[in-house]
């Protein structure tokens, strides 16, 4: 059974999660967020085959920023 985590870092333990990947309790893990972002290099999980990391990039792109003050600035009106 495999782990897919694209909410928040901090809801996964991060040392619970690399002992069930290297001991077999669980197959795989997907993760878009880690307890530090950006990760450290020497992140543990970094190293495991068995792990898809990315980064969460989608609200730092022009136009989410965009919508955001364009929200904040609505709400101030």
């Amino acid at each position: 059974m495999p782990l897919l985590n694209t909410a928040r870092g901090g809801l996964v333990d991060e040392a619970a999660l690399y002992e069930a990947l290297t001991s077999g309790r669980l197959a795989a893990a997907g993760l878009d967020v880690f307890e530090q972002q950006p990760p450290s290099v020497d992140n543990p999980l970094l190293r495991l085959e068995n792990i898809l990391g990315g980064s969460a990039v989608a609200g730092i792109r022009n136009e989410a920023l965009e919508r955001t003050g364009r929200g904040v600035a609505e709400d101030v009106l």
